[in-house]
């Protein structure tokens, strides 16, 4: 049993996490978007290293970059309900693969170029986003191009925030944990809390295991846990499965956890989105089990 004092302890702790994300939104820039309200789109892989600004749901007016190739998905996963569907290519390992990624100095020029677009413009943005037809950190020199984004955001849209979508799957190697404690705002996937239903969900590359990824992401400060909710042929989303992925979330201790569904055209024509009413619960789960602040998407 765990004493009085212990309470106090994680009650403090509980209160100090809720002070940090008290500006969960003002902090990615956004207002949430509740899900259910649109209808599912079709997403293809993005051509060149620069795209949009886009309208992001988490991140607002946001510029993305894609470290990986154009033409095909690079990913430690193949998720169920990947927006891109198949990939047989798990990482530029082979120096042949390697021809296929940008390099630095490419994806500099393309950063600089179009920053100074929207300089002479005289438009803003709220967020240099790294998300990538793929994992972005797989990107062999993921450091260097981070300290790069970083001087160009400062000399020519200083107010926007260094962000990053990541499914989480490299959080065990330090470099990279390195390289993430560099960004402003990280966004690491989560949404399984046995290494059975991660398995169902997220279709194995190589050998990766969620107790890994757990303490991985506890060595990282700051983050926020994005987290899809499915049913129909795998099912997250019901009380047992919720309960197992809350310990989980209660053990990295994340400043939010962001709730949504499928907001795309699936390979996979088994899996379905869930209700708004079972995302609102689920982030109620969030805030009163774990003492984490959560919001619908």
């Amino acid at each position: 049993m765990a004493t009085t004092g212990s309470k106090s302890s994680g009650s403090g702790e509980r209160r100090e996490n809720a002070k940090k994300a008290s500006a969960f939104h003002g902090y990615t820039g956004i207002t949430p978007r509740p899900a259910g309200i649109h209808q599912l789109k079709r997403h293809s892989l993005r051509h060149g290293i620069v795209y949009g600004p886009v309208e992001s749901r988490r991140l607002g007016f946001s510029l993305g970059i894609n470290l990986l190739p154009s033409d095909y998905k690079l990913c430690s996963f193949n998720c169920i309900y990947c927006q891109y569907g198949w990939s047989k290519k798990n990482r530029p390992a082979a120096a042949d693969e390697l021809t296929h990624v940008p390099s630095v100095d490419e994806i500099v020029a393309a950063i600089t170029l179009k920053l100074e677009q929207l300089s002479r413009d005289g438009k803003t943005i709220d967020a240099i986003t790294i998300c990538a037809n793929g994992e972005p950190t797989l990107y062999p020199s993921l450091t260097a191009v981070i300290q790069m984004a970083k001087r160009l955001r400062d000399q020519y849209q200083p107010q926007a925030r260094l962000a990053i979508l990541s499914n989480s799957s490299t959080v065990g190697d330090k470099t990279v944990r390195e390289a993430l404690d560099l960004l402003d705002v990280k966004i690491m996937k989560f949404d399984a809390g046995s290494e059975e239903m991660f398995h169902l969900l997220n279709h194995l590359h190589t050998p990766i295991y969620m107790g890994d990824i757990v303490a991985g992401l506890k060595e990282v400060k700051n983050i926020y846990l994005q987290s899809l909710f499915v049913q129909g042929r795998v099912t997250n989303a019901d009380p047992d499965s919720i309960g197992l992925w809350i310990e989980r979330v209660r053990d990295i201790r994340p400043l939010g956890v962001q709730v949504y569904t499928l907001d795309c055209d699936l390979t996979d024509n088994k899996i379905q989105r869930v209700s708004l009413t079972t995302l609102q619960w689920i982030a109620d789960q969030v805030r009163w089990r774990a003492g984490v602040p959560s919001e619908v998407y």
